[in-house]
């Protein structure tokens, strides 16, 4: 691997759950769901890892358009796990659904993707 980008990954998602159960008292007075939260935090750091080494296997073909049908399907992807996992949660948790979780969680994906993005872009720029 000539990238950090598995250790970075590491790290986002390290903070990600430090905030999540260092602020545990105020999400949990606030409605949220901690164990979702984490979860989903799980979920999104290992659908990011599959999905960069798909693009960055992508890149490494000679073809162009084999690159940007990875970015396309990896971001797709993501967002389509997102909303399944959203709907899971509002069918399980029908009575007491809690909205914050569900931007957060969706504020999660924002971060994984900016992430990847970037990661990408750093990469892409080594390449030229």
């Amino acid at each position: 691997m000539t990238d950090k980008f598995f250790w970075n990954l590491i790290s986002v998602f390290a903070i990600l759950n430090g905030l999540i159960f260092g602020f545990k008292g105020q999400l949990e007075s606030g409605g949220n769901h901690i164990w979702v939260l984490a979860g989903g935090n799980a979920i999104l750091a290992v659908v990011s890892a599959i999905s960069y080494f798909n693009t960055r296997n992508g890149l490494a073909n000679a073809n162009n358009q084999v690159f940007v049908r990875s970015v396309y399907a990896s971001t797709l992807a993501k967002l389509m796990l997102c909303l399944v996992g959203i709907g899971i949660y509002v069918l399980v948790n029908r009575e007491r659904i809690s909205k914050s979780t569900i931007f957060m969680l969706m504020g999660m994906y924002v971060v994984y993707t900016v992430f990847e993005t970037f990661s990408l872009q750093k990469l892409l720029r080594r390449k030229k």
